[in-house]
């Protein structure tokens, strides 16, 4: 199991902050399939968090989100154009709007994927800290209430 720790920011004065995108070795390194292992867990835990309400619940919803989400992030460093081809430009915060996404909705969804990357073993740790430090930075712009 990987000890790496994951800081989580909370100061926001409501700017979002320039975001840097994750090393696509991260991808490369872990593979396709394990990515998408990854996303997966990530969600397999927020469905059973204090923000599950925001996600969905019924087996083919919840699917599909982990299936957009691991897309995005795939596309994001590098690899097939997963989530263009099936949902146009991503357009992150115009499609979370509908949700109400404030700091604390944010924290719990950073702690899930804590756990997450924390559960990956042998990935190199500057791989893990790049793909870390977008999702805490990439988070923020989330925030809408």
């Amino acid at each position: 199991m990987n000890t790496t720790h994951f800081n989580i920011n909370t100061d926001f004065d409501g700017n979002v902050p320039k975001v840097t995108l994750p090393n696509p070795d991260f991808l490369k390194y872990l593979g396709e399939d394990k990515f998408r292992a990854l996303v997966n867990r990530h969600y397999d835990l927020l469905i059973e968090s204090s923000i599950k309400d925001i996600f969905p619940t019924h087996e083919r919803a919840l699917a599909a989100a982990k299936k957009h989400s691991a897309d995005f992030f795939i596309q994001l460093m590098g690899g097939p154009e997963y989530y263009r081809e099936s949902r146009g430009e991503p357009m992150m915060r115009k499609r979370h709007m509908p949700f109400t996404i404030d700091m604390n909705a944010r924290i719990v969804w950073l702690q899930c994927y804590q756990i997450a990357l924390n559960e990956l073993t042998d990935v190199p740790a500057h791989l893990l800290q790049s793909f870390w430090d977008y999702l805490e930075r990439f988070s923020l712009w989330m925030i809408n209430s």
